[in-house]
């Protein structure tokens, strides 16, 4: 699967990204000369080479009215509502789509600053955030994820930095209250640095883009980036961000197993359905032989590492065990979707499956029922709808 994994040790400001993700691009002079033509009002992309920390990168200037930007530039800037943004992005040349991204971002952002600043997102004055430059490095990132085309995006824990930051509403601490809000349930951490590595900016297009956060996975990278930002740090302030490809869906599981000879069949099937309930992948039950000749069931629970101290305080509270073993495994799954089709009976669901160079497709039975059920037809019949 073509993955991209973006490393953001760092932090993450959309300057950085555009940086970073220009150098996966096959032909980043071809693209800058394009987003130069999309239409953003006095603002002009430039690309340069540097060396940081031995390291060589892109930094990309991004100078509005001929000035690149900087934490001071909204105090001489127009301040814009979202309205006016989107009247921009309207007005630019590029494709629907990433119009549609760009704007996306721009709600993400707006839905924070609505919250912090307790007002609404059509009361919003964009500041830091709303001026050219921001819509520059949103709509520069938006365009690269489009020809860049992945189609898994996974995120690294983000460093936000900490201290303080001075900005239009005067010294706020880091991470800042609309970086830390759009933040919300998505790893991050500070190394202490005193200063401010994650912008709102930044963190709305990880926060749209990103399928997933955590480590790199297992993949074969092509390309690999470094995009540098301004501020001179202790250490290399850059984004890395690998393209390449990442093996088939894998993960562990844990396999937690119970052998039982003093319940009754419904409290085996009261247990069974608790540890579904719970999050349980799969359940399962196996007779078995045990001691003294007394036959017995063999209890087998199916789940990730995040659901594994869960399963095991069901088991020992619905089971008579006073043991569990477990089996850690490696799983290997397709990669699923799900879509609707219509058919002269009615809409079904229907499960693909894809990855190994194997495509797989299946119906889902809850809708088969109730379709012959309610048509007083066959399930077969309703099967070879599905066909046609």
């Amino acid at each position: 699967m073509k993955t991209l994994y973006i490393e953001c040790n760092m932090g993450a400001a959309g300057d950085m990204l555009l940086s970073t993700l220009s150098e996966l691009h096959p032909d980043p002079d071809d693209f800058f000369e394009r987003l130069n033509r999309a239409g953003i009002p006095n603002v002009t992309f430039e690309k340069e080479t540097i060396i940081n920390f031995g390291i060589k990168g892109t930094h990309v200037k991004v100078k509005v009215y001929g000035e690149e930007e900087n934490e001071n530039m909204h105090s001489h800037h127009h301040h814009n509502h979202l309205h006016n943004i989107e009247h921009i992005i309207n007005s630019l040349n590029i494709n629907d789509k990433v119009k549609n991204d760009v704007m996306s971002v721009y709600k993400i952002i707006a839905e924070a600053e609505a919250y912090v600043h307790n007002s609404t997102i059509e009361n919003i004055h964009f500041h830091e955030v709303g001026t050219l430059d921001a819509i520059a490095d949103i709509t520069g990132v938006c365009m690269l994820m489009d020809e860049l085309a992945p189609e898994k995006i996974i995120c690294s824990p983000i460093n936000t930095g900490s201290g303080f930051v001075k900005c239009a509403h005067g010294t706020l601490p880091v991470p800042a209250p609309a970086t830390a809000y759009i933040l919300k349930n998505i790893p991050a951490f500070s190394d202490g640095t005193m200063t401010e590595l994650t912008t709102p900016t930044g963190a709305a297009l990880l926060k749209y883009f990103s399928n997933e956060y955590g480590n790199m996975p297992l993949m074969k990278t092509d390309k690999i980036g470094y995009g540098f930002g301004t501020k001179q740090l202790e250490k290399a302030n850059c984004i890395r961000a690998f393209m390449g490809e990442a093996k088939e869906s894998e993960n562990e599981i844990s396999e937690l197993i119970c052998n039982v000879d003093d319940m009754t069949g419904e409290e085996i099937g009261f247990a069974v359905k608790q540890l579904f309930e719970n999050g349980a992948l799969d359940v399962f039950t196996t007779p078995v032989c045990m001691k003294k000749n007394r036959p017995g069931i063999m209890l087998t629970c199916i789940c990730t590492e995040d659901k594994k101290d869960l399963m095991l305080k069901l088991i020992f509270m619905h089971t008579s065990t006073i043991g569990i073993r477990e089996n850690i495994s490696k799983r290997y799954v397709l990669n699923r979707e799900e879509k609707t089709i219509d058919t002269k009976y009615g809409s079904i669901h229907i499960k693909e499956s894809t990855g190994y160079g194997i495509s797989k497709s299946k119906a889902e039975y809850n809708d088969i029922e109730n379709i012959a059920l309610k048509n007083n037809i066959s399930i077969t019949e309703v099967k070879n709808s599905i066909k046609k």
